[in-house]
């Protein structure tokens, strides 16, 4: 990896730290923790979340008509997501271990979580408990995609990606015929882990 790209991963790493630290202090702000893997409130703070929820005939009455009606619309798209997602695991199980890939976990992309909320409704926590599932499914279904980029074509494109995967700073440079042919085999049969979330120190 060149000197440029290595300060660059190095500067994505001190940021990630300067997240992780103010998730801490969102922890304290906000009176909650995590204990493996389960958020929890006190008791306070359960009981301000109770007293703020909206009743869902209410959350309808302030509903335009525009999101009641394309509600339908969104949730539609529930069915080919479930299909993706069964699909794609099912590809990665049968075809990851004859590329000697290491297998995507989907629990690391797929947090549903925000239903726990005592502020929300019973509608609200759907409509999160949706945005969650179909968001981390799309992280999960691109790093799958990611390494099977690394595998049959890591190489950069000519012109600049607006969000390129973690694996991407690895690849061949855009018309380097020769580092393409003696990477190629270096790039099949090493694997790194993209940085993972740490949870925040209780």
């Amino acid at each position: 990896m060149s000197e440029p790209l290595s300060d660059l991963r190095g500067r994505l790493r001190a940021i990630q730290q300067e997240i992780e630290q103010e998730l801490e202090a969102q922890q304290a702000r906000w009176r909650y923790r995590i204990h493996e893997g389960r958020v929890h409130f006190e008791a306070q703070t359960r009981d301000a979340h109770r007293r703020l929820r909206q009743s869902l005939l209410r959350f309808l009455r302030e509903s335009s008509i525009g999101n009641l009606l394309t509600a339908p619309v969104i949730y539609s798209l529930f069915v080919p997501l479930l299909i993706a997602d069964v699909w794609i695991s099912l590809y990665q199980r049968v075809c990851f271990p004859i590329y000697g890939i290491p297998r995507v976990r989907r629990r690391d992309y797929l947090v549903v979580d925000r239903h726990r909320l005592g502020y929300l409704n019973a509608i609200e926590k759907a409509n999160c408990a949706y945005c969650s599932y179909a968001n981390g499914l799309f992280a999960y279904l691109r790093e799958i995609s990611a390494r099977t980029e690394q595998y049959w074509c890591p190489i950069r494109h000519a012109r600049p990606l607006r969000d390129p995967h973690p694996h991407y700073p690895a690849f061949v440079e855009y018309g380097d015929a020769e580092g393409y042919h003696r990477r190629l085999p270096m790039l099949r049969s090493t694997w790194t882990e993209p940085p993972k979330p740490e949870e925040p120190r209780r």
